[in-house]
């Protein structure tokens, strides 16, 4: 469990850090490990990454966290930065790195106008986050081969990030008429033998989840999500999973959504 919201772009990023706490509350205390996050926002260490020295400093706490257990774990956020951790704990050259998400993370630091980390953190997995960022976001393990990501849900592109899929062969499947067996194609097309699930709630339709800073309509239903999950584990050895982006606006409103992300918790560690 890592409550972050330094990674997130949001002037509200900080309901990633009550919304992380809410999920908390309800997970059996003797499997959840809280990993702590700084009070302060950080700072960007002289690149176009707001807050990214909190950022740094929670994944060395992550990897540390995760080093401790031996089993696959689910990392529950928090924004997305988290996963710079957990996927290059868990990963391998054979993983195929699905991510479920209303966008792909994929942003150029130094193109974008949005640089906040959350939304880039897939391209510093593939070790193409630009070469102003420190050292550290390289890590001491090979990059995610951008052959084994697939995309699943995105329906928020910038034009940068678009191009950089299409140039690097990155599989997407749509929202848009989206199905688990479809889904089940992609990543067997990548030759993969184990999968790194990522689920940003944002994947989501907002009519079906509200907690969410900036919901995009036409996702997908929370059925659809459960049943591609379960199929991916069907099929293939489930090497370590994350869970992010929940921000309710209150405690009544974080009720009403905790059934839902209970769901997905549940169909990635059963």
């Amino acid at each position: 469990m890592v409550p972050q919201w330094q990674g997130s772009g949001s002037s509200r990023a900080m309901r990633l850090g009550d919304g992380a706490h809410a999920v908390h509350g309800d997970l059996p205390s003797r499997a959840t490990t809280l990993v702590e996050v700084p009070v302060g926002a950080g700072d960007a260490l002289g690149t176009r990454v707001p807050r990214l020295s909190s950022v740094l400093t929670i994944a060395q706490q992550v990897d540390r966290a995760l080093r401790e257990e031996d089993s696959p774990a689910v990392v529950v956020g928090g924004d997305c930065g988290v996963e710079l951790a957990a996927v290059r704990h868990a990963a391998t050259p054979t993983t195929a790195v699905v991510w479920f998400g209303a966008r792909p993370a994929l942003r150029d630091p130094l193109r974008t106008e949005e640089p906040a980390f959350a939304g880039l953190v897939l391209r510093a997995l593939v070790d193409e986050a630009g070469d102003d960022l420190p050292d550290v976001l390289r890590g001491t393990r090979p990059g995610v081969d951008p052959s084994r990501l697939v995309l699943a849900g995105v329906r928020s592109w910038d034009d940068d990030e678009d191009a950089w899929a299409e140039q690097r062969g990155v599989a997407a499947v749509s929202a848009l008429d989206f199905s688990p067996d479809e889904l089940v194609e992609a990543v067997e097309a990548t030759g993969a033998t184990e999968v790194y699930v990522h689920v940003d709630l944002d994947v989501l339709d907002p009519a079906v989840f509200r907690g969410l800073l900036d919901p995009q309509p036409f996702g997908l239903e929370v059925g659809v999500l459960v049943a591609s999950i379960t199929a991916l584990r069907a099929r293939w050895p489930l090497v370590g999973a994350g869970v992010c982006s929940f921000a309710p606006a209150d405690a009544d409103a974080a009720a009403d959504d905790l059934g839902t992300i209970l769901r997905v918790v549940g169909a990635l560690s059963r």
